[in-house]
């Protein structure tokens, strides 16, 4: 999925890559990303499925945590239009009762973590978002730094910019935790070896559980 690609995927395959590993890395929604296993073009997949495929093995890589977000600017109009309550840490400044009013920036159609969020964080059970499309991780972060509206982004990729003031978490008081697992066939290789020991040691130390 991109969002690993974005953050600690690469770091995982870097050694692979300078030892002369040939690879092809393709991104897809982590939904989705089994289908391209199930197929027979790829070798493994990181997916938020558990279910291993007939003759694939899976292991539990960890939980990606999202946070929502949106620029200073962006939330100062809003305070002033009278779209957000409150300031502060402390204070939620995106509600059950306002969060139709607000731009969501989705990586793309298939890309449900903005609707999952809102809905787990105000228990909700349809939510229909405003929605605007950036099919990049690091793209919805610079969408977003923009001010062109809200996003739920990877804490991976936001914590420095939330560190400088450069971002504002929106919704302090709520997370969103998908976990990932790896799939592969299940064959002797070494290469599918190295493969899984490498993204298994790097996942353990950026992933949370």
């Amino acid at each position: 999925n991109a969002d690993s690609v974005a953050t600690w995927a690469l770091p995982a395959l870097t050694e692979l890559a300078r030892q002369g590993l040939s690879m092809e890395i393709i991104a897809d929604d982590q939904d989705f990303t089994q289908e391209w296993l199930r197929e027979g073009q790829v070798l493994g997949c990181i997916t938020t499925l558990k279910q291993a495929l007939r003759g694939c093995k899976v292991v539990a890589l960890g939980a990606m945590e999202y946070v929502a977000v949106a620029s200073p600017v962006f939330v100062r109009e809003r305070q002033a239009r009278g779209g957000v309550r409150g300031s502060g840490a402390s204070t939620s400044l995106l509600s059950a009762h306002n969060f139709r009013d607000m731009p969501f920036v989705a990586f793309n159609r298939k890309d449900d973590m903005q609707s999952e969020f809102v809905a787990k964080a105000f228990g909700l059970k349809r939510v229909t978002l405003n929605q605007l499309f950036v099919p990049s991780s690091e793209g919805q972060v610079r969408a977003v730094l923009a001010g062109w509206g809200v996003s739920v982004v990877p804490r991976l990729l936001a914590q420095g910019l939330l560190d400088q003031g450069l971002l504002v978490n929106i919704a302090p008081a709520h997370t969103l935790l998908i976990q990932l697992y790896w799939h592969c066939w299940n064959l002797e290789s070494e290469v599918l070896d190295a493969l899984a020991l490498a993204l298994t040691r790097s996942a353990a130390e950026a992933l949370v559980g």
